[in-house]
């Protein structure tokens, strides 16, 4: 092609990326929700899990802890800290051990009568008035005075105060000056978040939000802010990936440069050969726009890394180019390989979305639109692009020597045999388990975060993350029907030391039942009145103070009982909205356990309720959910590799050669596994993805090294080709193979020892070894 040609599609291609890019740049949606990545629930425990995972209000809990100055100091930023988050659409609840009459609508102010157990025990007589109205006269020569003012004409009982205890934390740290203090001489608070708890760029706003409003505090200098709880982590997680990640990347990067430049002596083949990948990445982004309505970051993460095999097209062109040959040719004699190679890879990462997992299915499509674009783009625009004048690779002498020596490596035929029974021995007799089923031990935190959320959960007795206490019924009033009911056991275990507290929902709203019950023992408005009249002779109250006292019992006494849809009109209704949810036509309560001591004793107490009530281990659900998950992708593992097998048959016309290439690859995968269980490795689901990344590679040296030209110096060319991508993957996934990120070293470590065994296995399996 003239050079005018070439630089008129030059100009094409780049202005069509260009145009792909803005595109993708416009439309393009990024998710966080790691929930993405998880199949979709089969059981009841499952769905509950899903649910927990994001919208749960133990994974909306942030935990708080000021430091570094005086009680009184502490118990002001930790007030201003209230103030300023109360009211903050970011967040659904700020406790920090003071009183708050808003935590109650206005509106709803009347029902404190309902909803407080006080007339289950009292009579509200002139008696029980009296007696109240004397605290209130202590009370008001208190500290507490400014606080009761406004307060006593509507509530002299102050049930609003006594809800404001029942619903704290029950097992709350010490208060002093007002707020919350841990034994370490800290103001503690409790946040929770609108944001689901696994949402790390939503949890970041929220603590961003927080970390500025105090930062905002008046005297907020030299006091230290610490937070804790599971959005906190997730946050902390995402920024260490991201770190680590992007500084691999950069410095791969810069290798990847070096690397090709030696190996080919030439700026423009290195700049040129970019475009195919570039056109690869913009193109699966575009089909992800253009399918999914938002595309999760893990997706493009682990997509660029699977793309990674992609850049073994160019480098094929370059290696393989003969001088005096123009590059279309070359290009030509190597499609049928090329394209099988493709074709191969695109069949292993097909497999992802046959897994059933949303995130998998973006991460197939992804790739696979990639490897298409990158190979086709290889086939036929690459080579028009590429200089006339070339250096023939075959020509070097370093590289005749090292052909020279693959080719007097002795080749046994029983290598395929000692490998395979190396490996099954290593596979029987590792240690420990195969599967890694916890996902919590790829979670990449300092044994210090741990312990110091541990301590600050303790404290504040924050409900355990791991276990919830399910109460089914047919209706939402069943179910606080049903924990009314369990109320008086659970005390009894609570008694017993087998566990600290249960956050039963009819603690924040009895059933109707109990509001009717409690409607009828409020006096109509003339005995009460009389009552208080009788109850207020000789104090000092002004007449008519307790008018609007009055008032809210009338209105308590005339109105419906409250349901918990009214309810979560209030701040403390999101609350008990967490807490009931309705699954088909059943509706279930999700009661929150701190400091479960004796499982079994819990386990054993839940079965004598006939199945109304269950104990779910949601660390267990999601062990079952990662097997799950696990076996969905090994089933499209092995169908796809029952395609491959017979694309690779069909395109080699001969079992025998297929056989020469699939059995390295086969065997390099297992051995992989056998040597990472020998070090201790638990398998996990990204070794998995690694495992795919790894044979698709391995597939391209055994496709190579399976073909026979004739040609030493074609093989020489081979070789070449070879021996760049293999240096190429080593250097990038050997980097991430140092990493301190869990999973990112799982990635790296994998695909670098099945690069080594797949290269190595490719070369000793070969079906041929000619010398110059």
């Amino acid at each position: 092609m003239q050079r005018r040609g070439r630089l008129l599609l030059l100009v094409l291609w780049l202005a069509t990326l260009a145009a792909l890019g803005w595109m993708v740049s416009q439309r393009l949606r990024i998710s966080t929700d790691l929930r993405s990545f998880m199949p979709a629930p089969t059981t009841p425990d499952q769905r509950l899990l899903m649910e927990q995972v994001g919208e749960g209000p133990g994974s909306r809990l942030l935990l708080l802890a000021i430091a570094g100055k005086s009680d009184e100091q502490l118990a002001t930023l930790s007030q201003g800290l209230v103030a300023a988050l109360r009211g903050d659409p970011r967040y659904s609840q700020v406790l920090n051990g003071s009183f708050d009459i808003a935590s109650l609508d206005d509106r709803l102010l009347p029902y404190r009568y309902l909803l407080s157990p006080t007339l289950d025990t009292q009579r509200m007589d002139a008696a029980f008035l009296r007696d109240e109205l004397q605290q209130r006269l202590e009370d008001l020569s208190s500290p507490a005075a400014s606080l009761l003012k406004g307060l006593l004409p509507r509530d002299p009982t102050l049930e609003v105060l006594k809800l404001a205890e029942r619903w704290t934390p029950p097992t709350s740290p010490e208060v002093r000056n007002g707020v919350w203090f841990s034994a370490q001489h800290e103001a503690l608070l409790l946040v929770q978040t609108q944001a689901p708890g696994f949402d790390p760029d939503a949890q970041s706003i929220a603590i961003d939000g927080i970390r500025r409003a105090f930062d905002a505090l008046p005297g907020h200098q030299g006091a230290t802010l610490a937070l804790s709880g599971p959005g906190y982590f997730s946050v902390l997680v995402n920024a260490q990936t991201r770190a680590q990640a992007e500084w691999i990347g950069r410095i791969s990067t810069v290798g990847f440069v070096l690397l090709l430049l030696l190996a080919y002596r030439s700026v423009s083949s290195l700049l040129l050969s970019a475009l195919p990948i570039a056109s690869a990445a913009l193109v699966g982004i575009a089909a992800l726009v253009w399918l999914f309505p938002e595309v999760h970051g893990i997706t493009l993460a682990f997509g660029f890394t699977l793309l990674g095999v992609a850049q073994e097209y160019p480098i094929r062109v370059l290696s393989h180019r003969r001088a005096g040959e123009d590059a279309v040719q070359s290009v030509r004699d190597l499609w049928p390989l090329l394209l099988t190679a493709i074709a191969s890879a695109c069949i292993a990462y097909a497999a992802f979305y046959a897994s059933g997992v949303n995130g998998l299915r973006q991460l197939a499509v992804f790739t696979v639109t990639g490897l298409l674009v990158a190979g086709f783009s290889t086939r036929y625009l690459l080579p028009y692009l590429l200089p006339e004048r070339v250096r023939d690779v075959a020509d070097m002498r370093w590289l005749v020597a090292t052909r020279r020596f693959v080719d007097a490596l002795p080749r046994p035929r029983w290598i395929p045999l000692l490998v395979a029974l190396a490996t099954v021995l290593m596979l029987v007799f590792a240690q420990g388990p195969f599967w890694q089923n916890d996902l919590s031990a790829l979670t990449p935190l300092p044994r210090d975060l741990l312990q110091r959320d541990a301590r600050l959960r303790e404290a504040l007795g924050a409900p355990d993350v791991r276990y919830l206490l399910v109460l089914a019924s047919s209706s939402d009033e069943g179910v606080l029907e049903l924990s009314e009911r369990i109320e008086p056991a659970i005390a009894a275990l609570v008694a017993r030391h087998v566990v600290d507290t249960v956050e039963l929902p009819s603690r924040y709203l009895p059933s109707a039942a109990v509001q009717r019950e409690r409607q009828q023992k409020l006096p109509a408005r003339d005995a009460l009145q009389q009552a208080l009249d009788e109850a207020l002779q000789g104090m000092p109250f002004k007449p008519g103070l307790f008018a609007p006292f009055v008032d809210d019992v009338q209105r308590a006494r005339e109105s419906p009982p409250l349901t918990p849809a009214r309810f979560a009109a209030s701040p403390l209704g999101q609350r008990l909205a967490a807490m009931l949810v309705q699954r088909d036509d059943q509706w279930l309560g999700l009661a929150t356990l701190s400091g479960l001591h004796d499982v079994a004793a819990m386990q054993a107490w839940v079965k004598e309720n006939g199945g109304a009530v269950r104990l779910l281990d949601l660390k267990d659900a999601a062990e079952s959910l990662v097997a799950d998950y696990r076996a969905r992708i090994l089933h499209a593992l092995l169908a796809a590799a029952v395609l491959l097998v017979l694309v690779i048959s069909f395109a080699l016309r001969s079992v025998r050669r297929a056989w020469h290439v699939l059995a390295p690859m086969t065997l390099a995968t297992f051995l992989v596994l056998a040597v990472e269980r020998m070090a201790g490795v638990e398998i996990s689901l990204f070794h998995l993805v690694a495992l795919i990344l790894a044979a698709g590679l391995g597939l391209h040296y055994a496709l190579f090294f399976e073909r026979d030209t004739g040609d030493a110096a074609e093989q020489r060319r081979t070789l070449h080709a070879t021996l760049v991508c293999v240096l190429s993957a080593l250097l990038v996934f050997g980097m991430l193979a140092w990493s301190s990120i869990p999973v990112l070293r799982a990635i790296g470590l994998t695909v670098s020892l099945g690069v080594a065994f797949h290269f190595c296995l490719s070369i000793l399996m070969a079906p041929h070894a000619r010398k110059d």
